[in-house]
């Protein structure tokens, strides 16, 4: 019997392992996250320079590039965006998902209204070593990275009123 449960231990562990969640498209996060009420979280994310990422690639090589691709699509080689796939197009840009991580298994109204629900899900809160994963000396681009000041520049945190 004890040889029994380690098995089903260790398979259990090894099946959560290969277990990942799913990518599911910024506009899924657009329906609870959009307008007035809600603090414009979309709107402020739409208009600046993450959702845009995708558009400053200038050459079609650099359009297929990995290198490019890992911080200028939502989730290359991880599951979100694959070049030449019907559904690549939303997963241009720097996304929801790229700061959030994979939305399928924290997207529900019923986890989101929970903060601590969401992240035990799976939301990830953006950290400083999440960014510079993209925004480093790798980048042709680069021009430095503080991290408080770009927070700052791209905060589209909801803080409900009381």
């Amino acid at each position: 019997m004890k040889k029994l449960v380690v098995f089903v231990v260790c398979l259990l562990f090894v099946l959560s392992l290969a277990y990942a969640a799913d990518y599911v498209g910024s506009k899924k996060c657009k329906m609870c996250h959009k307008g007035a009420k809600k603090g414009e979280v979309w709107e402020k994310w739409e208009k600046g320079h993450h959702a845009k990422a995708f558009e400053t690639l200038k050459t079609d090589a650099d359009k297929k590039n990995p290198e490019c691709l890992a911080c200028h699509t939502t989730g290359f080689g991880k599951g979100g965006y694959k070049a030449g796939d019907a559904n690549a197009a939303k997963f241009e840009g720097v996304g929801c998902e790229s700061c959030h991580g994979p939305g399928s298994d924290y997207k529900k109204m019923s986890v989101m209204k929970d903060r601590k629900k969401a992240i035990e899900a799976g939301m990830v809160m953006p950290t400083e070593a999440l960014c510079k994963e993209c925004h480093n000396k790798k980048s042709p681009d680069f021009k430095g990275f503080d991290f408080k000041e770009y927070m700052k520049k791209i905060d589209h945190t909801y803080r409900e009123k009381k």
